[in-house]
């Protein structure tokens, strides 16, 4: 019996339904972790299906079709290391989140999940069954228990298996990002390490999917809860880790951690990488996007940049009276710092023509709302247009503020296909537009360094320029005071009471719960994007559109 044993850690990147493809990944890391001399190739959980599948995963074919691409895998794969990959599996009539371990041809074990996540952007119970308590699997003459995911954030499952003899844990992982998550992460592994008193691997997988962003940070743990390795955020990594036996039992040998960058660089990755995934998934290959000359339009520019560079990246202003010189001025210069195409298409003219059809039904009528919406409708129908003709996906840009009260034109500016700001409040846009401009680094930015994003625009008071000297904040408090507000009413879930008991305004409040509440219905039609916080908008939150509570 070998006293040594050697881990591949596949840190890889699956797509949601492209089964060929996953398995080809697999084959492809199984033919690494071959020359790496490992006992064990190890993929994330549901790595063969991509993940989430949601109710695709419920589908038979489906699931029929991934478990025999998985078998004909372990026949293919009959010499080398022993394989690890996340797969559905069918047993009677339940559908079980499973790891495979193939090895020597045939498949030697699959676990199943036992804790089904059912919260955040989580459903499980609706796709899979829970599965019982299991030991742990003999691979290569050792016994790894394995917690998929889930089950390792809770006591019993890890109990169960360091006390059936397990000599290490092997979790793996589909684990989204948030802010913190790999704080919270480490916390439950560092938590099962102390309890268990076993080494940990903790694999995770990469890459974006709809509005989830998968960051790896796979790590070991050895038993005390030290950190032995730490891969890399967002990157697709193949990583061998050596495990010993000795006198003090099982830990692992290797020594290799990298230092994570700080929040506003992780953030800014995430929104990166699920712009860049989201294209390649769906397959769309250039972008194009309103350029306002304010600030979000213009970190906007700098993402779809970065993430699909500036050769296919369109900046169109589309301005009418209200748009101010500056506003001319600094969309360009942006747009040129970052090496975008700009287009100028002024709207003065279809904005007279809608004007002139609509007259005989709005004489009488005062100009309002309705007339500063058309503005921002039509360059919305322009934006299609041309989205439609050149096959550029158009990117929305309003950020959190803006997307909670409403403070956006459905079928306007709300039109498009993604929107990387969606979870991103206001002050945080401008902070990441500062951050933004002091970094950059080109290993995974493939838009240009230095100050792409003019300082007047960071520093000039936020406008959507609809009518004559307008400003947010005619609408709006003031973004330090409305964003403080929303985190309270939204990520934290509190009343209008304790709102007001950390010193903000009755009726303010009140005003922007109540916005809050009925701008549901345009989130309902608005475009998915990047998740950055555990309150996002879509599978986090889910609030009915018709409601009449209010908080006392």
């Amino acid at each position: 019996m070998a006293d040594t044993f050697r881990l591949t850690l596949a840190q890889l990147n699956p797509v949601v339904g492209d089964l060929a493809g996953n398995i080809a990944q697999a084959r492809q890391a199984h033919a690494a972790g071959a020359r790496a001399g490992a006992d064990l190739v190890a993929l994330p959980e549901m790595f063969a299906t991509g993940y989430q599948t949601m109710d695709l995963g419920r589908k038979p074919a489906f699931v029929e079709d991934v478990m025999a691409r998985v078998e004909a895998l372990a026949h293919e794969l009959a010499g080398g290391p022993a394989l690890g990959i996340g797969a559905p599996y069918v047993e009677g009539t339940n559908l079980y989140n499973a790891y495979w371990i193939l090895d020597g041809g045939k498949v030697t074990a699959v676990v199943k999940k036992q804790a089904l996540p059912n919260d955040s952007v989580f459903d499980e119970k609706r796709v899979y069954h829970p599965a019982e308590p299991q030991g742990p699997v003999a691979i290569r003459g050792w016994r790894i228990g394995i917690p998929i995911c889930e089950d390792a954030w809770h006591v019993g499952p890890t109990e169960t298996l360091e006390e059936s003899g397990a000599e290490m844990l092997f979790v793996p992982n589909g684990s989204p990002y948030h802010r913190a998550k790999h704080e919270r992460r480490m916390n439950h592994m560092v938590a099962r390490v102390v309890e268990s008193g076993l080494p940990l691997a903790y694999l995770n997988m990469v890459g974006g999917q709809d509005d989830q962003v998968f960051d790896g940070t796979s790590f070991v743990l050895n038993p005390g809860g030290a950190l032995a390795v730490l891969m890399p955020a967002f990157d697709a990594v193949v990583q061998t880790v050596e495990f010993a036996r000795g006198a003090d039992g099982v830990r692992c040998i290797s020594d290799d951690k990298i230092t994570l960058p700080g929040d506003y660089a992780l953030d800014y990755r995430a929104m990166v990488e699920s712009v860049r995934d989201y294209f390649a998934k769906t397959g769309f290959k250039k972008a194009l996007l309103g350029m306002s000359g304010g600030v979000d339009s213009a970190l906007t520019a700098a993402i779809a940049a970065d993430a699909l560079g500036p050769d296919n990246v369109r900046c169109v202003m589309l301005p009418s009276e209200y748009t101010s010189p500056h506003s001319l001025e600094d969309a360009e210069a942006c747009a040129k710092a970052l090496g975008c195409r700009y287009d100028y298409v002024p709207i003065n003219g279809p904005r007279a023509a809608v004007t002139e059809a609509l007259a005989p039904l709005f004489a009488g009528t005062e100009p309002g709302l309705t007339e500063e919406n058309i503005q921002s409708r039509l360059r919305g129908l322009l934006l299609m247009a041309l989205s439609n003709k050149f096959g550029e996906m158009l990117l929305t840009t309003g950020n959190k503020s803006e997307v909670a009260v409403g403070y956006a034109t459905i079928y306007g500016d709300m039109a498009g296909g993604y929107n990387p700001l969606k979870d991103l409040y206001k002050m945080r846009v401008f902070d990441t537009c500062r951050w933004r401009n002091a970094n950059h680094d080109p290993a995974w930015m493939k838009g240009n360094g230095g100050e792409v994003i003019p300082p007047r625009i960071i520093d000039k008071p936020p406008s959507a320029e609809l009518r004559e000297d307008q400003k947010d904040e005619d609408s709006l408090p003031p973004y330090e005071v409305l964003d403080d507000i929303l985190e309270r009413l939204i990520e934290g879930e509190q009343s209008v009471g304790d709102c007001v008991a950390a010193g903000h305004d009755l009726e303010t409040v009140k005003r922007i719960e109540n916005l809050l509440y009925i701008a549901e219905y345009k989130r309902f039609q608005s475009a998915p994007g990047t998740r950055l916080t555990t309150r996002a908008f879509w599978l986090d939150r889910r609030y009915p559109i018709a409601n009449r509570w209010r908080s006392a």
